[in-house]
């Protein structure tokens, strides 16, 4: 995931948001992450969904399966 600061973000909006198009960004303030940029079309997909809903492995969505799997890949970080 793309990372700037606020400051990158005052400076240079359009590089933040050109990353943003390609995929969510991560906005830090002190070197600490602080908010998430992301489009307009991926925010929508995130909040349409029921986030409530629990799944067996063997029955889990390709899109739900791959959310899982980048989660925990940011873990690893």
């Amino acid at each position: 995931m793309a990372q700037f600061s606020l400051t990158d973000l005052s400076n240079r909006p359009g590089e933040v948001v050109e990353a943003a198009i390609r995929g969510p960004v991560d906005i830090t303030r002190h070197g600490k992450r602080k908010f998430v940029l992301l489009s307009a079309d991926r925010y929508d997909e995130l909040t349409a969904r029921d986030m409530r809903r629990a799944y067996h492995v063997d029955d889990m969505p390709a899109d739900v399966a791959e959310m899982v799997l980048a989660g925990l890949e940011r873990e690893d970080d």
